[in-house]
């Protein structure tokens, strides 16, 4: 069975560990790696608007060895002019491996369940693993390197229902981190995903936690981390959303609460004045633009391992 990476539990701790390894070897030798010489080609598939994502992953192949093989998914319509399991017959017989950014988490369970090469998810409705690798890669970065990543105290404040919060559960919890949701009720996360990152946590010493109170959810943080409060698909929400949510904007007061070397992460784009203050996402404390760059990094470990692992046995957490 072929390897992909759907959501953040699809890689075992050692595998996370191995894969944020090689990140820093990488971002240190970028061109120490190179699996997709020829070059062989990797599909990049975006429905949605991306900056990152594409400079990242296109970039990335490049620096492998590859061909990124840029796909407009509302021109090729996959779902609706083609279905997706055909779509993905015609890829994987031409491509190494297939990144997708879209819409719901079936589509690309749908696509990785045909795919006969390694399937990426570069962002979803429910899970964006990539950005969560990066972030975790920032943290160690600054904070001591991969070995010091268990135990560390990570917040997020805001949206708990989103894709994000998702994957900072299951993410941070497989790195042994103790991970803090501090969100309104409203916006919970899903509880099946609390609980199953629970479960990986009672494995890995780390813990999770869903908080009502923001400044109860920074206190001692080693690590605050904050989103749009509206997310793509919730435009219609804003006026409701930003109501709700503007306690939990971090801004300097809130903070003043987490250590004093906290760091502060935002996957981008920021709305400064919204989720974040100009002077916290621009102040000393934050790597926001350290973890951008380190999606080229981290994805790149992570193409690399794939490519290496992919006939490996499917590991059961």
């Amino acid at each position: 069975m072929v390897r992909h990476f759907l959501k953040d539990d699809d890689i075992t701790p050692a595998e996370q560990r191995a894969i944020l390894e090689l990140t820093a070897q990488l971002r240190n030798r970028r061109y120490l790696e190179q699996p997709l010489l020829g070059p062989k080609a990797v599909a990049f598939i975006t429905d949605k608007p991306t900056l990152r994502t594409q400079a990242s992953f296109a970039i990335g192949i490049a620096e492998l060895g590859g061909f990124p093989l840029m796909v407009d998914g509302n021109l090729a319509q996959i779902g609706v002019r083609e279905s997706v399991a055909d779509t993905t017959r015609v890829l994987d017989r031409m491509v190494s491996a297939i990144v997708w950014r879209t819409f719901a988490d079936e589509r690309i369970e749908e696509m990785a369940a045909v795919s006969k090469v390694p399937v990426i998810n570069a962002l979803t409705d429910g899970y964006h693993p990539c950005q969560i690798l990066a972030d975790l890669a920032t943290i160690a970065q600054h904070l001591g390197g991969v070995r010091a990543l268990p135990g560390k105290v990570l917040t997020y404040l805001g949206d708990g229902a989103n894709n994000m919060a998702n994957s900072y559960l299951l993410g941070g919890a497989t790195a042994g981190m103790h991970v803090q949701i501090a969100c309104p009720a409203e916006y919970e996360p899903d509880p099946a995903i609390v609980a199953r990152a629970a479960d990986i946590a009672a494995t890995t010493g780390g813990s999770v936690a869903v908080l009502h109170d923001p400044r109860q959810g920074v206190a001692g943080a080693d690590v605050v981390a904050t989103d749009t409060w509206v997310s793509m698909g919730t435009e219609a929400e804003a006026a409701e959303r930003k109501a709700i949510l503007a306690p939990y904007q971090l801004n300097s007061e809130l903070l003043a609460g987490a250590r004093q070397d906290a760091l502060v992460l935002h996957c981008l784009p920021a709305y400064r004045g919204s989720e974040i203050t100009a002077a916290v996402i621009d102040g000393p404390q934050s790597v926001v633009f350290d973890e951008a760059e380190n999606r080229l990094h981290a994805q790149k470990a992570l193409m690399v391992w794939l490519l290496a692992n992919q006939n490996t046995a499917v590991p059961t957490l």
